[in-house]
């Protein structure tokens, strides 16, 4: 059974975006049937950091990205949870909150991409050490710019709330502090791996507890009688799992 969780439609005002292009940004978005492709050159519509940087040694590169989601998404009754990325912005930038990183005590900056402890690094928990910029993004291995969170920079665009879509094709809405998360970090110190308290720098720092945030666990709830997503200013930052059908396009490597 879907728990349905509502927010006010009067505070929420997104409207759909067709094409955007600011500074060296190119995207375009383009219905057709029952697909919504999102085709860009890769290229924020602001200033981006310095990269290589201290965290992150990779180069920014601009590269074309498409990607297509359903463009009349609707809930299936089961969750997914493993993508490669949330989704993508109207400005055609990936939003892709986790990371390949866990904790490794034998690494020299003391995580890799050895799964074996089971502590994932969480992007914003470690935002220092990965070198993220003002916009809370950077690169990847391949010059790739993604968002790992919402910044003032490029969520107050005049677009209204609407940012993007999510890999199900259901749209992600940004309102700032009124829309709450329902994850929560948890209490007392971590049992094994890295130990210490949950500060957040680990994905299993956070639990979600329904009931706490206006949010449901995939950072969703209804909006003028539709489902939609939001991004928070706290975990999981952008939905990290989805009710729809997820496009191919975000499963695999990312």
């Amino acid at each position: 059974m879907i728990r349905a969780i509502f927010l006010s439609a009067a505070i929420l005002s997104g409207f759909a975006v067709q094409t955007a292009r600011a500074h060296d940004n190119e995207a375009k978005i383009t219905v057709s049937g029952d697909q919504r492709c999102i085709l860009s050159n890769g290229t924020p519509d602001h200033s981006i950091g310095q990269f290589p940087t201290r965290g992150n040694p990779n180069r920014f590169k601009a590269q074309n990205v498409k990607v297509c989601v359903d463009a009349t998404p609707e809930r299936t009754g089961q969750t997914v949870t493993r993508t490669n990325a949330s989704g993508i912005t109207l400005t055609g930038i990936m939003l892709r909150p986790g990371t390949a990183e866990f904790y490794d005590a034998s690494s020299r900056r003391g995580f890799s991409r050895n799964r074996a402890s089971g502590w994932q690094v969480e992007g914003m928990g470690a935002a220092g050490m990965l070198g993220m910029d003002h916009a809370n993004a950077h690169v990847d291995n391949r010059g790739l710019y993604h968002y790992h969170a919402p910044a003032d920079i490029w969520t107050g665009s005049g677009q209204g709330s609407l940012i993007g879509y999510a890999a199900d094709g259901f749209e992600i809405h940004y309102v700032g502090d009124r829309a709450q998360s329902a994850y929560q970090l948890k209490s007392g110190t971590r049992s094994g791996g890295p130990g210490g308290r949950h500060y957040g720098t680990y994905v299993q720092d956070w639990v979600y507890k329904a009931g706490s945030g206006n949010l449901d666990d995939c950072n969703g709830a209804m909006l003028d009688g539709r489902y939609v997503y939001f991004a928070t200013d706290s975990y999981p930052f952008f939905p990290r799992c989805f009710k729809g059908t997820v496009s191919r396009d975000f499963l695999g490597r990312p």
